[in-house]
């Protein structure tokens, strides 16, 4: 099975500690919510980060997409938080 490329951005970076990673793709019916709940059970960094999904924006491919998305067909999934502007 392929790949996925995660990218996490902003605090959530610098909780889990690292700007990114490769995991094996979990499946094409598996959503961003799905993931984010297997990444955070991995404990410390990762659940406090991605504890709280709802406090997340997520990107397919460069595209915002919401949390129940599917990641069938997906190669990137960047994790950051709300974008904020003034």
């Amino acid at each position: 099975m392929a790949g996925l490329d995660i990218l996490y951005f902003a605090w959530v970076r610098e909780s889990i500690g690292k700007d990114g990673e490769r995991i094996d793709h979990p499946g094409a019916m598996a959503t961003v919510a799905d993931l984010v709940m297997t990444l955070a059970a991995r404990g410390g960094g990762y659940a406090e980060a991605l504890g709280k999904p709802d406090k997340l924006r997520a990107a397919i491919d460069q595209r915002f997409v919401p949390m129940d998305t599917k990641l069938q067909g997906a190669k990137e999934l960047a994790l950051f938080p709300p974008v904020t502007g003034g």
